[in-house]
């Protein structure tokens, strides 16, 4: 029996209350290292790729407005955790990456991570992660398709 879109948007609903629990659970986890979600999460997207990122490609990774990103990159370079180099594909748009200061508060914030999500990893069977990841992998695919 196919979904209904009253399903769909049960799910949805909880979607967005998971983002909300997480963001503020990542705030807590990460607030020690002078991060916040969205700081982390701009940072660990860089520290992610072997090579500098554009802001454009953080944002389209990140599911962002370009401007954000922007925002919260200007902040982690004014504060040292980043620095823009000049990009050989686009001269109008610098590439983004961690300076070892950048590095080593990102490590100490993932090993944080690491220790928070490992105690809630157990309460939950491996197999329900992966079913839930793939489906929320299709409903992504669906509505990036639809437009």
């Amino acid at each position: 029996m196919s979904a209904t879109s009253e399903d769909l948007g049960q799910l949805v609903l909880e979607v967005f209350r998971l983002n909300g629990s997480l963001l503020a659970a990542g705030d807590e986890v990460v607030g020690a290292f002078g991060l916040t979600s969205a700081r982390w999460q701009i940072l660990g997207a860089v520290m992610r790729k072997s090579e500098g990122q554009t802001v454009a490609q953080i944002a389209r990774e990140a599911g962002v407005t370009r401007q954000a990103v922007q925002r919260i990159a200007n902040a982690l370079a004014g504060e040292g955790l980043l620095v823009t180099v000049d990009n050989p594909r686009d001269r109008r748009a610098p590439l983004l990456e961690v300076t070892d200061r950048g590095r080593d508060i990102y490590r100490q914030a993932d090993g944080a991570r690491r220790k928070w999500l490992g105690a809630i990893a157990g309460d939950v069977a491996a197999e329900d992660l992966a079913a839930a990841v793939s489906l929320l992998r299709r409903l992504r695919g669906s509505l990036e398709a639809a437009g």
